[in-house]
């Protein structure tokens, strides 16, 4: 019997993918586990697996669309078979998550199982430990939202945890409601603060449901041929511009910022970076970078008590502070087609080496399109470095959640006084930018003076 490929719904905040590439043609031979098709989902592209063996039947969406979560893209069943689509509905999403990334270096994107509705009377397809299922169950979570971090996506309690962690923030009523009228949170934005689902929303997305439906019973019109200038070409808004969009927009209107400009004098920390730079080779096989250590000074600033508030976030409609004992470290990366902001988790409990090694290992994901959910999440603090474009300053846009996010500039020789005479130092530029709601101008300043303090004594990093 024919079975339906799906588009995968690869995290809670996906509503759509866009198809990039199909792999097999229509007839090919699928054996379980081969690359089907690449898509686009928000920030980052996966490869979508075979999970059964047979014969492509039907392609249903082509490369370039953009399709919601969950709808068909296509078939596969056995050669000669006829298509029943009334035969084959389309079931919960089966397995939606990033096995481990392929050590080819060939590879550009990280395999994904492919959401392939079940037969009637099959059963589903979620591979998961009894851990996984004992926690879900008891949580109330389904087990075919989480994405999985064990082979083939195979769902670990730990998983579940960090995907009940993830999952799209609402009040109690607007859960009520969408359950009552059988509404997908995960497809629906949020206007509360950091993007939390109320009522209005709920009610917004049913009123906004009632245009399609009445199109859908109408009779169909002939598509009217808009004609552009020449020179004027439209182009589609790809998933991750879209992402980028929606979180930008949503930080923006939501935080009332501020921005703090401080003078770095580099002059020891490129000293120390010489010095570093064989033995943390020698140990990792990576060669340390400004980012690493600029990285690990961030962090350690952060976990002095007096700027907790530096690693926070509003919770409940912004009338609760959530403080965070440890520091996931977001660092910003930029691509061809956008940006996205891989976290390194725990940073607080590295040494150099180790932070070398992870940050490295994710930057890498980043910019080959591997990351996996969990590793684009979580973060409690970020930085974004553009001075390698010879960029001064700028006012970065706070990655939502976090309180604050620092700039980071470029490295220019400066006439400075030094000793009561005018020297050229290595100068670097770092803007800190605040949401006013959780820290004041007087502790954001406290923070960047203890954090230029440690970058122009960095020895102090190695204690």
């Amino acid at each position: 019997m024919a079975v339906e490929i799906i588009m995968p719904k690869l995290g809670v905040d996906m509503a759509e993918g866009e198809i990039i590439e199909w792999k097999k043609a229509e007839g090919d031979t699928v054996a379980e586990g081969d690359v089907l098709l690449e898509i686009m989902s928000d920030k980052t592209n996966m490869e979508i697996e075979a999970e059964d063996s047979g014969v492509l039947l039907k392609i249903t969406r082509q490369a370039g669309e953009t399709v919601p979560v969950t709808e068909t893209i296509g078939y596969i069943g056995e050669a000669g078979e006829e298509i029943t689509e009334a035969a084959t509905p389309a079931s919960a999403p089966a397995e939606k998550a990033s096995p481990e990334p392929a050590e080819a270096p060939s590879q550009a994107t990280t395999p994904t199982p492919a959401v392939v509705a079940a037969p009637q009377g099959k059963g589903g397809k979620v591979r998961a430990t009894p851990a996984a299922r004992k926690a879900a169950r008891e949580q109330g979570i389904d087990l075919g939202l989480v994405p999985g971090s064990g082979p083939k996506g195979r769902v670990h309690a730990q998983d579940v945890e960090n995907f009940k962690g993830a999952q799209p923030k609402a009040t109690p009523l607007a859960r009520k409601m969408a359950e009552a009228e059988g509404l997908d949170l995960a497809t629906i934005t949020g206007t509360g603060f950091a993007g939390k689902i109320k009522k209005e929303d709920i009610l917004a997305a049913l009123e906004a449901a009632k245009p399609a439906e009445a199109a859908a019973q109408a009779p169909a019109k002939e598509e009217k041929v808009v004609e552009l200038p020449e020179g004027v070409e439209h182009k589609p808004m790809s998933a991750m511009r879209k992402a980028i969009s929606k979180g930008m927009t949503n930080s923006y209107l939501t935080a009332p910022t501020f921005t703090l400009n401080y003078d770095i004098d580099m002059t020891e920390m490129i000293a120390l970076r010489k010095k570093l730079i064989d033995p943390i080779m020698a140990k990792t096989g990576l060669k340390v970078s400004f980012t690493d250590l600029i990285g690990m000074a961030v962090v350690k600033t952060l976990m002095k008590p007096e700027h907790e508030y530096m690693n926070a976030s509003l919770i409940n409609d912004a009338n609760d502070i959530e403080l965070h004992r440890f520091v996931n470290l977001g660092i910003a990366v930029g691509l061809d087609d956008g940006l996205i902001v891989p976290v390194v988790h725990g940073a607080d409990k590295m040494s150099l080496s180790d932070f070398v090694l992870a940050s490295k290992d994710v930057i890498k994901k980043a910019q080959s399109g591997k990351l996996k959910a969990a590793e684009m999440s979580g973060s409690t603090f970020s930085i974004t470095n553009l001075g390698m474009f010879g960029t001064k300053t700028f006012n970065p846009i706070i990655n939502q959640p976090n309180s604050a996010i620092l700039g980071v500039g470029a490295t220019i020789p400066t006439p400075t006084v030094v000793d009561g005479e005018i020297v050229a130092r290595p100068i670097m530029a770092m803007c800190l930018t605040i949401d006013h709601r959780l820290v004041d101008g007087m502790n954001g300043a406290k923070f960047m003076v203890d954090l230029k303090k440690l970058m122009e004594n960095p020895f102090e990093l190695l204690i």
